[in-house]
């Protein structure tokens, strides 16, 4: 009985996580679709920063995938530049200048899968804008970008708004499962 109990257990086990596989691989082609990518993101990275009253300043990355979160590829930047610790636009540029160059010096060629298909940037069109400048300036602009500004009343009714590298603003339903995937990847 107890190795009946343990395959009945396997079983559905195994049928929840290709169940959950599948919903996961449906969304990530809903989010492609949705910003117009030419296939399903494989490797996600999610950019913030913040700064308690001017101190402190930290940038965080994390990075996501089509199995869900990498927490092993997370990664955290302390400012090196006190001078930038309340200027948001100048963290994401110190962030992206550090992600990037290390990147363009260790992988080149791209050929490890560690840079990202699709990034995501908390904030509207300045940080956006910042990121995308340093990228530039750093011979980088292929990288698609995309800013996520919480909507009218700050994000608690879930009016986020997209911000596209070509100037256009794009929202979705409050009740759309893609909206819920890229807050829960923003938050």
């Amino acid at each position: 009985k107890l190795m009946q109990q343990a395959s009945r257990n396997a079983t559905e086990s195994l049928e929840r996580r290709l169940a959950e596989t599948g919903t996961k691989a449906k969304i990530n082609r809903e989010l492609a679709e949705f910003l117009e990518l030419d296939e399903p993101p494989q490797r996600i990275e999610i950019y913030d920063n913040s700064h308690i009253q001017g101190a402190h300043a930290l940038g965080a990355m994390v990075v996501a995938g089509p199995e869900g979160f990498r927490k092993n590829a997370y990664r955290k930047f302390n400012m090196k530049n006190p001078e930038i610790s309340n200027d948001d636009f100048a963290m994401m540029r110190e962030m992206f200048e550090r992600r990037f160059g290390r990147a363009q010096r260790e992988d080149p060629d791209r050929d490890s899968g560690e840079w990202p298909d699709l990034v995501l940037i908390d904030g509207g069109k300045g940080q956006l804008s910042a990121a995308r400048a340093m990228l530039e300036e750093m011979g980088i602009e292929d990288v698609i970008m995309v800013g996520v500004a919480k909507g009218p009343h700050h994000g608690r009714d879930g009016r986020e708004v997209f911000h596209l590298m070509d100037g256009r603003e794009l929202t979705l339903p409050v009740n759309h499962p893609v909206l819920f995937y890229l807050q829960r990847l923003r938050d």
